[in-house]
């Protein structure tokens, strides 16, 4: 094969190309596996053996996994399945996170909804570039390296800026707050945060795919209880939803208002002792009024 140093260094669009066209293949490849595939148990982020693992899982991840290396072989990659660990090779510092099949739960049910597949880039503490896809929907939703936007791709080709909006004349306790479990399961805070709202919904499947609605405008909110971060998960999340103008907030130290932070990008599992509210910037006086503050 002839040698390419002529053509230039790769940018962030190329690199962005690159990341979508691998969502595009794993859901491809997940896709295939609907009508019959394999699993087995493996153990969950807490050790807990109640999590699954399907042959979607392993040959999706296998798409990114010979992907990544072809385009970006000096890169780290972290991955979830057979806990891949690829460091860097110097100089490169960045990083990738995939999580090839995230709600695997829902796919083995067969669901119409709450499948998907991640991929983050990551260097350091920030999240260069992040895409989410919907395994039944097809969606793509995701930003590049040094874009100002953040873009949902319907059918593969329609393009549309997500933006964390707040509906004109439509206060945030009338819409929909999303939740993972049922209000028993979180803070007195964000328990009564919910009762300040007029409607909720509790959703679970794929992590991505949830927040997604949030960045579809579909609910006003979406609140997390305390749980486990890891760096297929969070990474994409956190990447996109700062990337459209999402804040973070959680229970202030006497647990009695909100407080903004900024999520770290994790390297590891760790444990997250606290709630997390998602919201748009947009409504954060929202939130300071009904505290009182």
């Amino acid at each position: 094969m002839p040698a390419l140093d002529n053509i230039g260094s790769v940018n962030g669009h190329a690199v962005g190309i690159i990341m979508k066209e691998l969502v595009r293949r794993a859901i491809s490849a997940i896709r295939n596996e609907r009508i019959v595939f394999e699993t087995r148990l493996k153990a969950g982020a807490d050790g807990a053996m109640d999590d699954m693992l399907t042959s979607a899982d392993l040959k999706a991840q296998e798409v990114y996994l010979r992907g990544l290396r072809e385009c970006f072989p000096t890169c780290g990659v972290i991955g979830e399945e057979n806990e891949v660990a690829i460091p860097p090779k110097a100089p490169t510092t960045a990083h990738f996170t995939i999580d090839p099949l995230d709600g695997t739960k829902a796919f083995v049910r067969r669901q119409s909804h709450g499948v998907g597949t991640m991929i983050a880039l990551v260097d350091g503490k920030r999240v260069l570039a992040a895409y989410v896809g919907d395994v039944n929907t097809r969606e793509i939703y995701g930003f590049r390296p040094g874009s100002e936007k953040a873009y949902r791709i319907t059918d593969f080709d329609a393009v549309e800026p997500l933006e964390a909006r707040a509906r004109p004349k439509r206060p945030l306790r009338k819409r929909y707050v999303l939740l993972r479990d049922p209000p028993s399961e979180y803070s007195d805070l964000s328990r009564a945060f919910i009762a300040g709202m007029d409607r909720l919904q509790i959703d679970g499947g794929s992590i991505g795919i949830w927040t997604a609605r949030l960045w579809k405008d579909e609910v006003g909110a979406a609140l997390l209880p305390a749980g486990w971060e890891t760096p297929w998960d969070s990474s994409p999340v956190i990447g996109i939803s700062k990337q459209i103008g999402m804040a973070f907030l959680k229970p202030s130290s006497n647990g009695k208002s909100w407080q903004e932070f900024d999520p770290p990008v994790p390297l590891e599992r760790f444990r997250r002792e606290h709630d997390v509210l998602i919201v748009p910037r947009a409504r954060l006086s929202e939130l300071k009024r009904a505290s009182g503050r």
